[in-house]
This record gives structure tokens, sequence and C-alpha cells, in this order.
């Protein structure tokens, strides 16, 4: 069998054979919400959606103007047949990380993300096979992020979607280590994607270097976090978890996080072992943008540790998903095949749903 037999024509022509073959697991949207259903979670700043009623809206926080999007953001249909022209079978849709609302007070927190929960699944039930909802949650209160997993899974979530950091506390916080043991006992795998960026101040808004550096800054801090804070020694092996954005820079530099440890007890203090010793405990997706640090990303997790990601439908996103790993030659066939949808199939289980 080709590869082309696997997953259909590569490019963005014609989409692939039927049975979940090309599955992107990071993939964002933002129903349509109004002014005054954004005020559920905040006076001010409210995060909101303007649609502009020629297929281009705007996503709001209050008054001000934050990102121009296209209806592809919140329109099931027009994701579809965008899915349909690239070539992809599933997304696992979750919430715009504007959206998550960490900062407010945690009642309020809590009934926002149901109104957005609520909407994510009214958004996938259009093509219940192909868009697999991610909920999101009240990650600044543990039993009632905690509550919101266990509800949205019995309301047909597939996972959860959280910030990687919520204020100073970072995936190592206990109060953390917690939650995720609880998506572990619940079954329901977590997406987590960086965001608001240490460092803004000083980058300003030059270039978009926020996005450019501090997202793989971000996304590293919070998987060496994991690891030298003992996170995953207090975790159960049963949770599944996946960092966005290629996990940042943490492959590139690895090897530089290994010499430390072995070098200076201060950074093996909570770790009885070396970062690299972890990277059977999560995924990251494919959204490096260049064979050659997919390559690397690879041979650093194992090629049953990367599936497929394009932050869909942004345009600093894969444009032609699966380009990447489809250009990537130390691939083999299968790996190839993997990393497009049989890494994504085990880790959301679609083969037991089914």
């Amino acid at each position: 069998m080709t590869l082309t037999d696997e997953i259909g024509p590569a490019g963005a022509g014609g989409r692939p054979p039927s049975g979940n073959n090309v599955i992107d697991v990071h993939a964002h949207v933002f129903p349509l919400i109004s002014r005054a259903e954004g005020r559920v979670l905040a006076d001010e700043g409210e995060p909101w959606l303007r649609e502009n009623g020629d297929g281009t809206g705007m996503m709001m926080s209050g008054d001000a103007e934050y990102r121009p999007v296209a209806a592809e953001l919140w329109d099931p249909a027009a994701r579809l047949a965008a899915m349909d022209r690239s070539g992809v079978d599933v997304q696992a849709v979750s919430s715009t990380p504007l959206m998550f609302g960490y900062e407010a007070e945690p009642e309020r927190a809590a009934d926002w993300c149901e109104l957005v929960n609520d909407r994510i699944l009214a958004y996938a039930s259009h093509a219940p096979q192909r868009l697999l909802p991610l909920c999101q949650v009240p990650l600044q209160d543990t039993g009632l992020a905690s509550a919101a997993v266990t509800k949205a899974k019995a309301a047909g979530h597939r996972g959860v979607h959280i910030g990687n950091h919520v204020g100073t506390r970072y995936p190592d916080d206990d109060a953390i280590v917690e939650f995720l043991a609880h998506c572990a006992e619940e079954g329901m795998p977590v997406l987590v994607h960086p965001w608001d960026m240490f460092g803004e101040e000083r980058m300003g808004g030059r270039y978009m270097l926020p996005w450019l550096v501090g997202m793989a800054a971000e996304t590293q801090l919070s998987i060496l976090s994991m690891m030298l804070g003992g996170a995953f020694e207090r975790l159960p092996g049963s949770l599944k978890l996946c960092f966005c954005h290629g996990g940042g820079s943490f492959a590139y530099l690895l090897g530089r996080a290994d010499n430390a440890w072995r070098n200076r007890d201060i950074v093996r203090r909570d770790s009885p072992k070396p970062p690299s010793a972890y990277t059977d405990r999560f995924y990251v997706d494919s959204a490096v943008f260049d064979p050659r640090a997919l390559r690397l990303l690879v041979e650093v997790m194992g090629p049953e540790r990367v599936m497929l990601g394009t932050d869909f439908p942004f345009p600093l996103g894969e444009l032609e998903p699966g380009s990447t790993i489809r250009a990537c030659d130390a691939l083999s066939d299968a790996e190839c095949a993997a990393l497009l949808g049989g890494n994504a199939r085990r880790f959301f289980d679609l083969e037991t749903a089914r």
C-alpha cells in the first residue's frame, strides 16, 4: 500500500477516502456569542464575536477589536467545506484562547464556560463524526474545573482544552496537577495551548513577536515545569496530554535541560529523572512548519507521540494541512499515516467510540 492509498492525495486538493484518516487535533472555534452574553464573564473586556454579514467578522474584547476572522471560525458549514478542500476528515475543535476567562471570578467563569461548552457542542453537532468538541473549564478553581469536566463529558465533549498557565501557576502547580489527575480519572484527553505570553511588554506589538517567540517559550516552560517540578511523578500514566505548537522550543533545547539536570542539584531537586525520561508521558502536535524541525521533533518524541495540528483557521497556522508531515522524508509511510491520523485516533479513543 502506498502513502496515497492510505491517506488520500497529497496537498490541498481532494478529500481523502472516508475512515477518519486525517485528523487535526489543533483547530479553534469561536461560536456566535453576543456582547451581552460575553458579559456573563466580565463587565469590561468581555469576549464576543462581531459578525459583519459578509463572511467576515471580528473577535472583540469589549470595545477593542482583537483579531479579524472569517466565517470558518463560527460557521460549521464553512468549516466543513474548508476541511473538504484541504483533505481533512476530522477536527478536534477547541475554543480560541481569548475565551478562557481565567482572570474572572470563578463562579462567573464557570457560568461562562458552560455557555461556551454548550455552543461548541451545538457547533460540532452539525457533523458529529467530523467535529470533535473539546470543552473549556474555569481552571482558576480546581473544584469548579473538575466539575465542569465531568459535566462536559456527560454532555458529549471528547476532551478538554486549557491554557498553559493561570497567572503564575504552571502545570506543576498542585491544584492544576489535581485537575489533570481528575481528567485522567474521567478519561478526558487534555490539549494545552499557550496564551497570555510573558515578555509582551518587551516585545510590544512588533512583528507578532509574542506569537513567534512567546508561544514557543510558554510551551517549553510548561513542559519543563511539569518535568522538573515532579508533576509526571504525581500523575497517573493514563493521562492523555498534548501540547500545541510542536511543544514550542522544547525539543530543540531538551539536551540543554538534560545537561543542567545532570550537573546541578538545584535543577534535579524535585525530579528523580532527567527531562528526556518523560517524553513518553505526553504528545505534541506537528505545527512546526519545517520538515527539518519535524524530523527532530519525531526523533525526540517518537513517531507515536506527534499528531497533526494546524491552528486552523488562523493565518499563522499550517495553510495546507499535513504538508509538513508529507514533506518530511525521514518519515516512513506508516509513520506519516500515524502522524496524520492514527495517533489521534488512539489519543481520542475514536475506535472505541465508533
